[in-house]
């Protein structure tokens, strides 16, 4: 370590936290932020049609691709909030010396390791992992990350849900999925919900520019009771007003709640746990999970969250706890989902907003870093193991951060292609056409389908707000036959706006003017029919 490091590494070590006042205000924003879109995340689809629809939604080769590849496979994302020090957590002890120096507090003593390989180790709190490593269902990806870390938990957290480092995307990765899988979702939606959070309110890794694709629940303890106790509202004999508007609404958006909590209920309802969980965080979100996997669901997606791991002081017993719940949690669940033939087809991985500096600070604790190991667990991965290169402990950025050795799109890529069978034009298309590699995780893709291709047709449609009008634009490059009808919010047919043949080119529907029926304010759904397929896309009447 040169002199100026030295000097940094004393400076930091001494000050604990160098800005405590962004830092507080940093996380104040962001429990703001959170409460806020709260108040709309009270389920999937209709839900979340206040969004602006300015942007184009097109049919792209995804949604072909995606119709061929689908298969039965599910994914769990484990969010670890905060931001998780992976030197305490996969520790290196092939430089054992030089970790031991960073950390002379807060370090793991070597008595204390329980050794994966010669060259790396976990705590011996993290034992319930030793059977699922000597079973070869986990996989670690060392030294993951992107280019000029962001420290913000806000940020790089939404940078981490839309896959794009270098500018804000409003959409993230399993939205962009979701949507091109589902271009009819307002209309016609899934049987269940595409994907389901637990405790992750105001993330953006389900939102596409018209919806956000997740049923999101605080607690299993929540949902039972919205599922058992929940009424549908009456949204016909309201008021015929800028009131009643508002009113069907809410009770419209109460109404889908309801209707996905009974899906979700009833699969709940149809399993039980066969494995010890106990009664940790995770633990709890983790058996949830399970039943409604047993149950049948459905869903593809689902995102537990435990935390925080923001470990900025007296670190060595807070992180302990979680990562005893870590451990203990995904051994309980791979046993449980034994139980019922389902391990196989579930593949966990945890991520986090960004690691920890490589050394402690003056708190006995550890501040935002940037580069940490991802972990994956599932038989599903042939194999325990290590995968990409472990970065070296006193090479670090300018910020005294670790390099990354991993992008985490690398693990994202690999995912789409080994585990859900989906074409490099497909994922390119889902990760925002950023340069990744494809890492060997040991996992076999085998789709469900099979058959020719479809043949691709491009088409576009959007809403445009202009000059006191509600447009709806489209645009193709073939001749076929259109119809465009628009819904209200309760998906009842209200008026066909075009039933006609369109011609190569752009086409523009003035929607009060095409309707010739009174229209009041607020949001509909209009719904394409074209050339055979299905689109539909939230729209405000202003």
């Amino acid at each position: 370590m040169d002199k100026d490091k030295d000097k940094l590494f004393s400076k930091d070590k001494n000050s604990g936290h160098a800005d405590h006042k962004h830092h507080n205000h940093e996380h104040d924003y962001w429990s703001r932020r959170s409460f806020i879109q709260a108040l709309g995340l009270v389920g999937g689809g209709s839900m979340l049609m206040g969004k602006q629809s300015v942007s184009a939604a097109q049919a792209t080769p995804l949604t072909v691709a995606l119709s061929e590849s689908q298969n039965d496979n599910i994914l769990v994302i484990i969010r670890l909030n905060g931001g998780n020090d992976g030197l305490n957590t996969i520790v290196p002890v092939y430089d054992y010396a030089t970790y031991a120096n960073l950390r002379p507090n807060i370090r793991h003593f070597e008595p204390n390791l329980m050794p994966l390989n010669d060259d790396f180790s976990i705590p011996s709190y993290m034992n319930d992992l030793e059977s699922v490593w000597g079973d070869g269902q986990m996989k670690v990806v060392h030294g993951v990350g992107y280019p000029e870390q962001n420290l913000s938990h806000f940020r790089s957290s939404d940078i981490w849900a839309s896959a794009a480092h270098q500018y804000e995307e409003p959409t993230g990765w399993w939205g962009r999925y979701f949507e091109d899988l589902y271009p009819d979702y307002l209309t016609n939606p899934p049987a269940a919900p595409p994907a389901i959070q637990v405790g992750n309110i105001g993330n953006l890794i389900f939102d596409g520019f018209d919806n956000n694709y997740a049923f999101t629940f605080a607690n299993i303890e929540q949902l039972e009771t919205v599922g058992a106790n929940g009424a549908l509202h009456d949204v016909v004999n309201v008021p015929n007003c800028v009131y009643g508007d508002k009113l069907t609404f809410l009770r419209a958006a109460a109404n889908t709640t309801f209707t996905y909590s009974g899906v979700i209920h009833d699969a709940y309802m149809a399993s039980n746990n066969n494995a010890n969980y106990g009664s940790g965080d995770l633990a709890n979100q983790l058996a949830a999970v399970a039943r409604l996997i047993k149950g049948g669901l459905g869903t593809k997606v689902y995102m537990v969250s435990l935390g925080s791991f923001d470990t900025h002081a007296n670190q060595r017993y807070a992180h302990q706890s979680l990562l005893q719940d870590l451990s203990s949690s995904i051994k309980a669940f791979y046993e449980d989902l034994s139980s019922g033939g389902w391990d196989q087809k579930v593949l966990s991985m945890t991520i986090s907003e960004f690691g920890r500096r490589p050394y402690e600070n003056g708190s006995s604790g550890t501040d935002h870093g940037a580069a940490s190991p991802m972990m994956l667990f599932g038989p599903a991965l042939n194999g325990s193991g290590f995968v990409g290169d472990h970065p070296d402990l006193l090479t670090w950025d300018d910020y005294d951060n670790l390099i990354p050795s991993s992008d985490f799109r690398d693990v994202y890529a690999s995912v789409l292609a080994n585990w859900f069978c989906l074409d490099q034009e497909v994922i390119d298309s889902i990760l925002l056409n950023h340069n990744y590699q494809t890492l060997d995780l040991g996992l076999d893709c085998q789709t469900l389908s099979v058959g020719d291709p479809k043949p691709f047709m491009r088409f576009t449609h959007r809403p445009v707000y202009q000059n006191n009008q509600t447009l709806i634009e489209l645009e193709t490059q073939q001749t076929a036959h259109g119809r465009i009808t628009l819904y209200d919010i309760m998906g009842r047919e209200l008026v066909t706006l075009a039933d006609r043949m369109f011609f190569p080119g752009r086409h523009s529907i003035d929607v009060r003017q095409a309707a010739g029926i009174r229209l009041s304010y607020g949001q509909y759904i209009y719904r394409i029919s074209f050339a055979g397929q299905h689109y539909s896309k939230s729209i405000l009447i202003r």
